[in-house]
């Protein structure tokens, strides 16, 4: 539309300059003296809104160019964001594709061994000879394995005991306080043993644990004969 304006502003501007030169009489000059002084007022009030519309449209295109300049500055933080976003997924995605766990250890502290048990209240076992901790997601203080990714994992446990008629050996394997899985072996004389192993779906900060119940016992030495281990499957 401001531009159909200017048009129509020229238009009349050259209309206006037209009519001075064509209004001559016999005597000339005095005709286009006369043409000039009654087109003169029209010619400024053209002009003068012609250089309104040019000024507001300078402004216009000032503005148009702040916008656009924006718009601009907006899309290359959003792009800068999105990168930055697919970057870090991609990134988490290869550690938890690249995230090796594992562990194994048996029960006995080096140079120790003997029995642990019985005790009057359930303990937590503590498997403190350590053959590998890949990932430190087993904690040989605690004795507690802490899924530091969500995937499947299995576990296996193997117990040993010296025959007791009244003291039998028996081993829970607990997820987050729950009894999962249990290793039991009962006789009056001579050595005993147990095992078993489970797969299990954890996710992340999910504790796996061995329990030795109240009034049981179980036995290792050197030769390490009772064994935790756990290790990552796959993740999910």
């Amino acid at each position: 539309m401001r531009m159909k304006s200017v048009v129509s502003l020229l238009v009349l501007l050259h209309c206006c300059l037209s009519g001075a030169q064509v209004h001559k009489d016999r005597d000339g000059v005095t005709a286009l003296t006369h043409s000039q002084q009654t087109c003169q007022p029209d010619i400024h009030t053209v002009l003068r809104e012609m250089s309104t519309m040019m000024a507001e449209q300078r402004v216009e295109l000032r503005h148009t160019k702040t916008e656009l300049e924006a718009m601009e500055a907006r899309l290359r933080a959003s792009e800068s964001r999105l990168t930055d976003s697919e970057s870090q997924v991609e990134e988490l995605s290869k550690m938890n594709e690249d995230r090796k766990v594992a562990f194994s250890a048996s029960l006995a502290a080096p140079g120790q061994g003997g029995h642990t048990g019985p005790y009057n209240t359930a303990i937590t076992l503590v498997y403190r000879n350590i053959y590998s901790n890949i990932g430190n997601a087993y904690n040989p203080t605690t004795g507690i394995f802490t899924a530091p990714v969500r995937g499947l994992y299995l576990f296996r446990f193997y117990i040993y005991g010296e025959g007791d008629s009244s003291v039998p050996t028996t081993t829970f394997l607990h997820k987050n306080g729950y009894q999962i899985a249990t290793a039991h072996a009962h006789q009056a004389s001579g050595g005993i043993n147990s095992s078993n192993g489970v797969s299990l779906l954890l996710e992340v900060g999910d504790v796996v644990y061995m329990y030795l119940w109240a009034g049981r016992k179980i036995y290792d030495s050197e030769y390490r004969h009772s064994t935790f281990s756990g290790h990552l499957l796959f993740t999910m």
